[in-house]
């Protein structure tokens, strides 16, 4: 019996060792990663990639980095190339001329333009998808009452093409550490809704650091995620009233692990993949933790690809990605309802 005992366990406790990126907490996790799935490191030597964001035409990864003031592309054909420079930083509107002042969110509208967040421009604003050293920028929206923006973040585009952002004070750290408020018109750090029709919303001034924000599927809510360690949390409102109610408490977990609550994606299944300590945290529709992708260090961002075959990973210095379970059969249901 000892010796039919030890065969029996050891094989478990060496699987359970071989692979430490995912972690299970609760077995509705299995129906979106495998636990033997595996972080893949696409690129690195960047500073601060952030805003991924799938191109589906071109079978690519758009994203951004904020500090080199640039957008990139990665493929499986072509790896990195630069696509649009200078991505968040023209001259349009007074700041830094260093720091944290390229784009950041990126997303794309109904007729397949890109719609940046950016720091430098403190502004929203769109412009062709297309590769250039010379972009034509529009301008979306730029002020809120009529003081400029601090530095729009991230955001959300609805079904109808609203658009939810958030608007922090990061472009206002001129390097890594020091924050200079010398160019700041608005006191407070803003979540709002730009309708579709033009008129402008804040949803919310109470977060002290508003970061990632995504809709959910039927778009009666909005996820904003609230960065740094004094107050780790998502919050959740109604886009209809703006009321917001916690949703999830990362406060124990800023505690043990390094990572703040950066950007945050919905999947179709309605469970949430969102950056945290220790890197990505799957959260399911009622708030409930049920699995961990395990960085060990802090990430800036994420996005699926097409099919959600996988989940690509901004990382500050690099990008990445890890395989999900891909339902095809859910999606061949979405795309029916859509």
């Amino acid at each position: 019996m000892k010796k039919s005992l030890l065969i029996f366990i050891l094989p478990v406790f060496f699987y359970g060792q071989i692979n430490n990126d995912v972690t299970i907490i609760k077995n509705s996790a299995l129906n979106l990663i495998d636990e033997n799935s595996k972080i893949e490191v696409l690129a690195d030597s960047f500073i601060v990639s952030e805003g991924p964001l799938w191109n589906s035409e071109n079978n690519e990864l758009i994203f951004s980095d904020v500090r080199q003031n640039k957008i990139f592309t990665w493929s499986e054909s072509d790896g990195i190339k630069e696509y649009i420079l200078p991505s968040g930083s023209t001259g349009y509107a007074p700041s830094f001329k260093k720091g944290g002042i390229g784009s950041n969110g990126l997303a794309f509208d109904k007729s397949g333009n890109l719609i940046l967040c950016q720091h430098g421009d403190r502004r929203i604003a769109s412009v062709s998808n297309v590769a250039t050293i010379n972009p034509n920028f529009k301008t979306v929206i730029d002020n809120y009452n009529g003081k400029r923006f601090n530095s729009p973040n991230d955001l959300s585009l609805s079904s109808n093409g609203d658009i939810y952002f958030t608007d922090p004070p990061y472009g206002f750290y001129y390097n890594q550490k020091s924050f200079d408020d010398k160019f700041r018109e608005l006191d407070f750090n803003g979540v709002y809704k730009l309708s579709e029709g033009g008129s402008l919303y804040l949803i919310t001034k109470e977060m002290s650091l508003p970061n990632g924000i995504a809709l959910s599927n039927d778009e009666k809510y909005i996820y904003v995620n609230n960065c740094g360690t004094e107050d780790p949390k998502i919050m959740k409102f109604d886009t209809s009233t703006f009321e917001g109610k916690l949703f999830f408490d990362g406060s124990e977990l800023s505690k043990k692990y390094k990572g703040c609550f950066d950007g945050l994606k919905v999947h179709s299944s309605g469970n949430i993949f969102t950056t945290g300590p220790n890197g990505i945290l799957i959260i399911s529709p009622d708030g409930t933790l049920i699995a961990t992708i395990n960085y060990g260090k802090p990430i800036t961002n994420c996005n699926f690809d097409t099919n959600e075959q996988y989940l690509y990973v901004t990382g500050f210095n690099d990008i990445s990605r890890i395989k999900l379970k891909w339902n095809h059969i859910l999606l061949m249901v979405l795309n029916t309802i859509n």
